[in-house]
């Protein structure tokens, strides 16, 4: 019998290779420079640049750039204007290095994506920069076990409910592997889909903003991406007894 789940969309940012590890490090350096031109007190660097980066995510989209730009800006209004040209080259230049950083595929990964490409098809659904995203998927050697690449500026209901049309696949046939609830697990549930939630170690406070799922049915976790086969076995399972036409 054919399996339920018909096809599969795999996140990219620490789900297939580390992201958020290069966004902490850049953070913690931003407060080193930031922390030299102000009296600390009570002011929590991070949740001032994320109050930035959030009211830019409208305005600059996700990912590296985007985040270049919150940084400058929030820089220049923490210190109101004292920060000197030379740190905020330096910052420019920590957005350069983290451009070129080579892609890092987390333990498991390829093994596991071909698995699940032998018994369904997949998908890479990622967001963010567009030409950046692009570097990564290419330098990754992952491209090939994918029928399609989508890189899209948002990963919402909508977004999923346009790509699962393009894709000809009703959204009960559908599940989506990801490490952000918000963006990779949520919407498709929403839509009447399945998910594997694969949570990383770090999460950007943006992405921590999500709706409790914890216990949904069409819903699992695995620690590692070596467990990505078997649940998606087992939510194949249980959609095929939900659906008598299989």
């Amino acid at each position: 019998m054919a399996p339920a789940i018909d096809m599969v969309g795999f996140d990219a940012d620490d789900t297939l290779w580390r992201s958020e590890d290069y966004f902490d490090a850049a953070q913690d350096e931003f407060e080193q420079i930031v922390s030299r031109h102000v009296d600390l007190g009570d002011v929590r660097l991070r949740d001032r640049l994320y109050a930035v980066e959030r009211g830019n995510i409208a305005v600059f989209g996700y990912g590296v750039k985007g985040m270049a730009l919150s940084m400058v800006e929030a820089a220049v209004d923490i210190t109101d204007g004292r920060i000197p040209a030379r740190d905020l080259h330096r910052i420019v230049q920590i957005a350069k290095d983290m451009l070129r950083h080579p892609v890092e595929l987390l333990p498991g990964v390829r093994e596991a994506v071909e698995a699940v490409a032998a018994e369904h098809a997949v998908v890479l659904i990622t967001k963010g920069d567009l030409f950046h995203q692009e570097a990564k998927v290419r330098d990754s050697g992952l491209a090939d076990l994918f029928r399609r690449i989508e890189i899209v500026s948002e990963k919402d209901a909508g977004t999923y409910a346009r790509l699962l049309d393009e894709f000809d696949i009703p959204a009960d046939r559908f599940a989506m592997v990801g490490n952000s609830l918000r963006s990779d697990i949520v919407p498709v549930l929403e839509l009447g889909g399945w998910g594997v939630h694969v949570p990383y170690h770090l999460t950007w406070a943006h992405e921590a903003e999500a709706a409790d799922v914890s216990g949904h049915p069409r819903l699992r976790q695995v620690a590692t991406a070596e467990g990505l086969p078997q649940a998606l076995r087992e939510l194949s399972g249980v959609a095929a007894v939900s659906d008598p036409s299989r």
